[in-house]
């Protein structure tokens, strides 16, 4: 299926946003997620199932000063 990762069309075969996830390196890492607009704790990440055209936000956070 084909869904949109930070504005970047991606062909997955994951089924979950926790597979996703996985599959695009940031298992381990903690980000904030956001499918079609709506946040996404992280405990729920293996509940969301992903359809074709679903809209992905994964932000890292930042260090710096």
């Amino acid at each position: 299926m084909k869904i949109t990762v930070n504005g970047e069309t991606v062909e997955t075969g994951a089924r979950s946003l926790a597979a996703l996830l996985e599959e695009l390196g940031y298992g381990g890492i903690v980000v904030a997620t956001a499918v079609n607009g709506d946040f996404t704790p992280a405990g729920r990440r293996a509940e969301i199932e992903l359809k074709d055209g679903d809209q992905i936000e994964v932000l890292a956070p930042m260090q710096g000063g």
